[in-house]
């Protein structure tokens, strides 16, 4: 499965599934990033540390083992 991580800049995605900790978990979820939800990769930083999604009209800047712990679909 993919994982958000791999995505390329400006692709759109369906969140499959979160294998995070349950903390981790609420607060991805907090930022709207749940099973089913729509995102859109916006850009890496140039090492890839970070992965900066769109999320509905918010804009969110995610660590990148953060990334990988999000299974995600292209649509």
């Amino acid at each position: 499965m993919k994982t958000l991580f791999d995505c390329k800049k400006a692709c759109k995605v369906k969140v499959k599934k979160l294998n995070a900790q349950p903390d981790l978990k609420q607060r991805f979820i907090s930022f709207g990033i749940m099973k089913d939800a729509e995102l859109e990769v916006l850009q890496h930083t140039a090492r890839k540390s970070t992965v900066e999604i769109k999320v509905g009209s918010m804009q969110i800047a995610l660590r990148s083992n953060e990334a990988k712990l999000i299974e995600v679909e292209k649509i």
